[in-house]
C-alpha cells in the first residue's frame, strides 16, 4: 500500500465517506531522513465533530495502540458523523527503541506544547502539536503506568469542566480523578487550545491486556456515541467509578526490599500498614502507613527500592 507521506494533517485530503492513512514527517534523523508519524482518518458523508484518538506519547505503553486499531476496525465509515482520526504512536523514536522517553532522553508528556526553537524533544512536541493536535475539537490521549509500576484503568480529567467530566465518565473506568492539568501534558495543551481532553490510564507498560484494551475501546466508542458520531448505544458500566477530588504519590524514606500490601482499587483506611521495607538480611526497617482514607490507583512492582522509592498512588476525597 502507498501511503502518502505529507507535513500537516489537512483533513480535506479525505472526501467525505472514506478512510485514509498518511505518514507524518514531523522532524528529521541525524541521516536527515524523515521520521514519520503514522496517522489514520475516517471521514463520515456528514459534518460533525474531529474527535483524536493518540496513543504512545510514552514510546513503551503499547494498550493504546491496539485500542486505536481496534476502534479504527469497529466504525463504519458510511454511517459515521465528522472525523475521527488516530495516532497509534505518538512518541515514535522513543517506540523504536522500546523506552518511554523520548530519544533525547526528555519525557514528552512533561514539556508540552514544547518549543519551536528548542530541544530535539521540545521541538517534536511543537510540531505535533501545531501539524495534528490542533485540528481536533476533542482528544482522548491513551496511556498507561511507566516501568516497575502498574495501574488500575483510572482517568485524569477537570471534572470542574462538564464536556471533560462527561467524556470520562464514558469510560466506565475503574477510578476518575479529578486533575486541571497545567503541567505540560498533552491534555493540558490541548485544552489551552480549546480541545476538551480527558488522559486514559490504562493498565501496565510493555504488554497488550486484552481486558484493558476492551474496556477503552468501549470507552472511545461511548464518547462517539455521546457526540452523535456514531448511532450505537451508551455501554453501561457495570459499577460506578470511584471518583477522587485529587491524587498523589507516597513514597519510601528509606532503601531495601519494598512489599506493598494492598492491590490496585483496593480501599485503604488511615492508620492501615500498607508497605514495609526489609534490609538485604530480611530484617524489617521501615513501615508505612496511610495517610488519610482512599483507593489504590497504582502501584510500584519493583521490590528493589532506593530511597525515595515510589510506593502507592492514592486516590483522596471519594465520592
Amino acid at each position: 500500500m502507498n501511503i502518502p507521506i505529507i507535513k500537516d494533517l489537512d483533513l480535506s485530503l479525505v472526501k467525505p465517506g472514506t478512510e485514509a492513512r498518511f505518514w507524518i514527517h514531523v522532524v528529521s534523523s541525524g541521516m536527515a531522513q524523515p521520521i514519520l508519524l503514522p496517522v489514520l482518518v475516517c471521514r463520515g458523508k456528514e459534518d460533525g465533530p474531529i474527535l483524536g484518538i493518540t496513543a504512545a506519547v510514552h514510546g513503551n505503553e503499547l494498550n493504546g495502540l491496539s485500542v486505536i486499531q481496534r476502534v479504527f476496525k469497529d466504525v463504519n465509515v458510511d454511517k459515521l458523523r465528522g472525523t475521527l482520526v488516530g495516532i497509534p504512536v505518538v512518541n515514535v523514536p522513543g517506540f523504536l527503541i522500546n523506552q518511554r522517553k523520548f530519544n533525547d532522553d526528555h519525557d514528552l508528556n512533561r514539556l508540552m506544547p514544547g518549543r519551536a526553537d528548542g530541544n530535539a524533544s521540545e521541538v517534536f512536541a511543537y510540531r505535533f502539536i501545531k501539524r495534528i493536535v490542533r485540528h481536533f475539537e476533542y482528544l482522548i490521549d491513551l496511556h498507561t503506568a511507566s516501568n516497575g509500576r502498574v495501574n488500575s484503568y483510572y482517568i485524569r480529567s477537570d471534572m470542574n469542566d462538564p464536556v471533560t467530566a462527561r467524556m470520562a465518565m464514558l469510560q466506565n473506568a475503574d477510578i476518575i480523578v479529578n486533575n486541571e492539568g497545567h503541567d505540560g501534558t498533552l491534555r493540558n495543551a490541548a485544552g489551552e487550545l480549546g480541545i476538551h481532553a480527558i488522559t486514559v490510564e490504562a493498565g501496565d507498560p510493555n504488554r497488550f491486556q486484552r481486558g484493558m484494551i476492551k474496556t477503552a475501546v468501549t470507552g472511545a466508542m461511548n464518547v462517539m456515541s455521546d457526540l452523535n458520531m456514531i448511532e450505537d448505544p451508551i455501554e453501561e458500566p457495570v459499577e460506578p467509578a470511584v471518583y477522587c477530588s485529587t491524587s498523589y504519590w507516597l513514597y519510601t524514606n528509606a532503601g531495601g526490599i519494598l512489599e506493598i500490601a494492598p492491590q490496585i482499587t483496593d480501599l485503604v483506611k488511615k492508620g492501615q500498614r500498607i508497605a514495609i521495607v526489609r534490609n538485604i538480611f530480611g530484617d524489617i526497617i521501615r513501615e508505612y502507613h496511610a495517610p488519610e482514607d482512599g483507593i489504590v490507583i497504582g502501584r510500584s512492582v519493583n521490590p528493589v527500592n532506593q530511597t525515595g522509592g515510589r510506593i502507592i498512588h492514592l486516590g483522596v476525597g471519594l465520592k
